[in-house]
């Protein structure tokens, strides 16, 4: 590890869990790149980018934005996605609208392709990490097929490139978060702390996440995990992290399913 602040890039960091990502991160002395369609506030130490990730021209001028500021990338945490206020309708899917289905662009092939463009940034580093952030929605039933194919296939990405950067000191990591305690999720409860503080025993706070994060890049031990898809909460018992309060997030590996291991074959 060198003296240099370490580089990260947060995609979809205007809101919920990228911007409590971004800005645990610049708390514990990273360099963020925060990307949103308006984010219009940077975290502290942190740079803001509005930048629509359906615009591939745009996102390749970040990454060279980046690379010429920066020298290199060390962590691109993958978050950004599409995601309708619809979500979480009970209807089948073809009763929701259509649009739900933008989560494969912007959340799946988005992801793709701001990888591609980090790989070269990261490789140049002597520790690089690929954060995609993903959900129990990977494994089982959660919101409809347009989210459960979003998260599979980030789970998937993390463990194909891992394969692919077996040979480089870059690792990826996909990490189920549980259910966040956003700002807006807050906002709901109306101001009625009790019930907020109930709710809390069994969510994190976006920044739990971060700190995770940062705490699996510093891991001596980073490339036993590249590939894997790991439960946000079990990480944090790893590494000793606590959320707000000194609470301890539950796992929900039990109710909701476990992630899938990388598979051992690979066929060229």
């Amino acid at each position: 590890m060198t003296e240099r602040t370490p580089v990260a890039v947060v995609t979809g960091a205007s809101r919920g869990a990228g911007h409590g990502i971004a800005a645990a991160l610049a708390g514990r002395g990273w360099r963020v790149y925060g990307t949103g369609r308006t984010i219009t506030e940077a975290p502290p130490g942190g740079v803001a980018v509005a930048l629509d990730h359906r615009d591939d021209d745009a996102v390749a001028a970040l990454f060279e934005r980046v690379g010429s500021e920066s020298g290199g990338l060390d962590l691109l945490v993958n978050n950004a996605a599409a995601i309708a206020d619809e979500l979480v309708s009970p209807k089948p899917f073809w009763e929701k609208p259509l649009a739900l289905a933008d989560v494969l662009d912007v959340g799946l092939r988005s992801a793709y392709v701001a990888a591609w463009h980090a790989a070269p940034l990261l490789v140049r580093r002597d520790r690089g990490l690929i954060v995609f952030t993903s959900s129990p929605g990977s494994a089982c039933y959660m919101h409809g097929p347009a989210y459960g194919a979003q998260k599979a296939g980030v789970d998937k990405l993390a463990a194909d490139m891992a394969v692919d950067f077996a040979d480089t000191t870059v690792s990826t990591v996909s990490i189920w978060m549980g259910i966040l305690l956003t700002a807006k999720l807050r906002g709901a409860f109306g101001g009625n702390a009790e019930a907020l503080a109930e709710f809390a025993e069994h969510a994190e706070t976006p920044e739990f996440t971060g700190r995770l994060i940062d705490a699996l890049y510093r891991d001596p031990a980073l490339a036993e995990l590249s590939g894997h898809t790991v439960i946000g909460a079990e990480l944090a018992q790893r590494y000793g992290i606590t959320d707000e309060g000194g609470r301890r997030p539950p796992s929900h590996r039990e109710m909701l399913g476990a992630p899938r291991p990388p598979s051992s074959v690979v066929v060229r």
